[in-house]
């Protein structure tokens, strides 16, 4: 099926980085994603425990249902509230997995595994990149992908991943029931355009005779297709090549890269400016930012995610989830194998008071009604504070397992008087 033009009325806009040790302080991986949904879906915490399941049981992703595993690792993922599967997450062999929309130039069809699907499986599966890795594609191969990734209309796209652990780091980009794969060296980022070309590592069996019998393949026989070319839809590529290029330089520029960093990062408006300004998306050549917000646009970030994937069986695994845009919200320490408290798992579609996702967004629309001045304000309360539990997390480790409790009540807490104070 023909991807219809209608489909640029949807942009979609995610960004993962990933810097391994070599690039980092302290030597471990560190794996950073905003997620760029409609700008009201909530996206709240969801958390599984390692289990067991008999022989010959199913698991039903969100259109289609597989054979499930003989065991599922415990994760933690952000997952907007109508689907089974994550954005972004984390499982308990400290492997990390965002996925990103890619435009190509044939859209999946209407039934098979979404994106969001594959980055939980391959989290609940994969107790390393590499087996992730080989999860997601044997997935895609057998089942294929497809369906609709929104709530209220039909949209469909190819999906690109970036697949972390301590050691190594992947990113895998999709078309299809096909695959092409670039292990990372040192350090890579991605966002909603294809970036392999002939520089792959693996692939799908059968990919490059697929590209040449759609005829989208122009390289003569015996040289390697470019993937890339082959492949885009690319009057979509312009939403994310400015984003890509931000990420980019960051990684070639922040040395060592570190958690802090990474967070700065996330909340980036344009040339490292920390304040959203309206209107600065088609109208500015250098598009979208990183932390995305309403407006021309119909994404707006829905949660942000950093985590250190340390080698060191000691150093407990910490992932910091910010819920909505980062710049109007704070990074919580949530660590790995804790139940998670009610308000970080609430929220549907209609705001909740209970849930922390639709505080903090109701905060969020707030500032949004005077940017400029409003973000210093919001960035007064949740900077010190962050401030602060990073250098907790610092000195006292394992304390993030015990205070987890207390700090989601300290963070609805600020959030009222915030709201309050703006209103």
């Amino acid at each position: 099926m023909r991807l219809p033009s209608g489909n640029a009325m949807f942009p979609t806009s995610c960004d993962t980085l990933v810097a391994l040790g070599p690039r980092t302080a302290g030597g471990a991986t560190f794996f950073a994603k905003n997620s760029d949904r409609p700008p009201a879906e909530c996206q709240p915490l969801f958390h599984a425990p390692r289990q067991t399941h008999p022989p010959g049981a199913a698991v039903r992703c969100q259109y289609i249902t597989v054979p499930q595993a003989r065991e599922t690792l415990a994760v933690v993922g952000s997952r907007p509230w109508w689907l089974w599967g994550f954005e972004h997450g984390v499982n308990e062999c400290r492997v990390a997995i965002g996925n990103e929309a890619l435009h190509a130039r044939e859209m999946p069809g209407e039934a098979g595994l979404l994106g969001m699907d594959l980055v939980r499986l391959g989290l609940e599966r994969g107790p390393t990149a590499r087996e992730a890795k080989r999860v997601i594609t044997d997935l895609l191969e057998r089942v294929g992908q497809g369906g609709s990734a929104s709530a209220d209309t039909d949209r469909r796209y190819h999906n690109g991943f970036l697949i972390a652990d301590p050691g190594e780091a992947w990113v895998v980009e999709t078309f299809g029931s096909h695959w092409v794969a670039r292990r990372v060296v040192g350090a890579a980022a991605i966002s909603n355009l294809y970036s392999i070309e002939t520089n792959w590592d693996d692939a799908s069996v059968g990919a490059e005779r697929f590209l040449r019998e759609q005829g989208w393949a122009m390289e003569p026989d015996g040289q390697r297709v470019n993937v890339r070319r082959a492949v885009e839809k690319a009057d979509l590529r312009y939403r994310a090549e400015a984003r890509l290029d931000a990420s980019c330089r960051f990684l070639a520029t922040a040395a060592p890269v570190t958690i802090p960093r990474l967070m700065r990062h996330l909340r980036d408006h344009y040339d490292s400016a920390a304040v959203h300004c309206p209107g600065r998306r088609e109208d500015d050549p250098r598009g979208w930012s990183i932390c995305m917000h309403p407006g021309p646009s119909v994404s707006a970030t829905a949660a942000g995610m950093v985590v250190e994937l340390s080698a060191d069986p000691a150093c407990p695994l910490v992932v910091w989830c910010a819920l909505t845009t980062p710049c109007s919200s704070v990074f919580l320490p949530v660590p790995i194998g804790v139940p998670l408290p009610d308000p970080l798992t609430r929220g549907n579609g209609k705001p909740d008071p209970t849930s922390a996702w639709w505080c903090l967004k109701q905060l969020g629309d707030e500032v949004q009604r005077d940017p400029v001045r409003r973000t210093p304000i919001v960035q007064a309360v949740w900077g010190p504070w962050e401030a602060a539990l990073l250098d907790e997390q610092r000195q006292d480790p394992a304390r993030a397992c015990t205070q987890l409790a207390s700090r989601v009540q300290d963070l609805l807490a600020r959030t009222r008087d915030l709201r309050a104070h703006l209103g």
